[in-house]
């Protein structure tokens, strides 16, 4: 009989080690799914299983009987309010993600709203979307998002209180972040300070909220959503670290005082289980496209979103089309459903190279490949071993087609680049250009 030639040792520990990584995060993440579902009280009479089933009968566990979208929420802290009680998650919502988890896809989209979001909220009027909580909890959230993004349907809910962030990454001994430029702050109302300087750093509780909260630059509450999906990245990279286990008992306390959900303890595990089996790459971020309210446009500063670009992405990503009388009517919805060539795709090029005037070679080559709409931004502080193409407002396709053209570099589902960009193309050191 013949048998298989024995695996490299350097394999064989390779494999071992992942093997235990995986097994590790498998562990920590459905003991603390099962652990805020039992620990916590749905809220109302009615159990999540009212609003749809989600899972399918019998199998190992109950696995996903279809796409799930789960509304997540950080709210704002409530003043003098017992920490883990119903009023506690009242406030107005600081953060607000979409998931859509596609288990026949195998794959995760999230979308980040910004909280200055303007909305139309049933029986209010047209305001900020992160007053829906505050105004009728998570039934009006859930109303407000079906109502403003063509009839998605939300699944469940969690909501976590803002100190729940800073409580986990000290739990889990920090994250490592890029802090693009030097961040300082203070607002004596809010008790905030912020200092923080540029490069790589292991960030603490504390300063990883600074680097989330910092609004004092140009971009505002859009630039926190982008460094909340950096830190997104950084946590789940985080939590692939086997060591993360031995801190079980403190992140189970920190679930029970700050999370509230109606997701069932076996729905919440199964969630946590299919979203380990992913690989990073296909977990796709993407935040809302839109634009800054104008000086005078409005009573209050807002984020006016693109419509026509909200219908791709939710086409996109969540499987959810326009509703029926949009197909036949001029508007967002003939911007969508037009054929745009990807070679008109809006690309900022920004040199991270290391190497001076590699964002400008990269310009004129892509223009040589026949990209239209090409331009040039200032140079990314770190530098990288890796071209990133970055998905900024969610076009798959013309990344990919930017990919395979460059023939380098590796797509970035999130929404980390320029902001005026469709694609951000950020030249790492693996570019040769032609024209030395």
């Amino acid at each position: 009989m013949n048998y298989p030639a024995p695996a490299p040792r350097q394999s064989l520990l390779k494999t071992l080690f992942w093997r235990t990584t995986y097994t590790a995060c498998a562990v920590l993440a459905t003991s603390l799914g099962v652990f805020i579902s039992l620990s916590i009280p749905l809220p109302g009479s009615g159990s999540a299983s009212s609003e749809g089933e989600i899972l399918r009968e019998g199998g190992i566990m109950r696995p996903l009987a279809r796409p799930v979208n789960v509304l997540i929420m950080g709210i704002d802290e409530v003043p003098e309010v017992e920490p883990g009680s119903e009023e506690s998650f009242s406030g107005r919502s600081d953060t607000m993600l979409l998931l859509h988890l596609d288990p026949a896809a195998e794959k995760v989209s999230v979308l980040s709203i910004p909280r200055d979001t303007q909305v139309e909220i049933p029986g209010y009027g047209r305001t900020k979307i992160n007053h829906a909580n505050w105004m009728g909890g998570p039934a009006l959230a859930r109303d407000v998002i079906n109502h403003n993004f063509n009839d998605v349907q939300i699944d469940r809910y969690l909501r976590v209180n803002t100190g729940a962030f800073q409580a986990i990454v000290d739990a889990i001994g920090g994250v490592r972040v890029f802090v693009p430029k030097d961040m300082y702050y203070v607002d004596q109302t809010q008790g905030l300070e912020i200092d923080l300087k540029e490069g790589w750093q292991t960030l603490d509780g504390d300063q990883a909220e600074q680097f989330a909260r910092f609004r004092n630059d140009a971009y505002g509450d859009i630039g926190r959503v982008q460094r909340q999906q950096t830190l997104l990245k950084a946590l789940r990279q985080r939590f692939t670290n086997p060591t993360i286990v031995a801190r079980l008992p403190q992140l189970l306390g920190i679930a029970k005082d700050y999370t509230n959900t109606n997701l069932s303890p076996d729905e919440l595990t199964a969630l946590i289980r299919f979203g380990l089996q992913l690989t990073p790459e296909t977990m796709q971020m993407v935040m809302l496209p839109g634009r800054a309210s104008e000086v005078g446009e409005f009573n209050s500063s807002y984020w006016i979103m693109d419509e026509a670009k909200r219908d791709s992405i939710l086409a996109s990503y969540f499987d959810v089309q326009p509703p029926a009388d949009f197909a036949g009517q001029t508007g967002a919805w003939d911007k969508v459903s037009s054929s745009q060539s990807p070679y008109d795709t809006q690309i900022a090029i920004q040199n991270a190279s290391g190497r001076p005037d590699q964002g400008h070679h990269m310009a004129d080559y892509l223009r040589e490949l026949g990209f239209n709409s090409v331009y040039v931004v200032n140079d990314w502080p770190d530098s990288l071993e890796q071209t990133e193409i970055i998905v900024q407002q969610g076009d798959l396709d013309a990344a990919r087609l930017v990919e395979r053209r460059l023939a380098i570099g590796a797509v970035s589902s999130d929404s980390t680049g320029d902001l005026e960009s469709e694609l951000t193309v950020r030249v790492g050191r693996d570019w040769e250009s032609p024209y030395w």
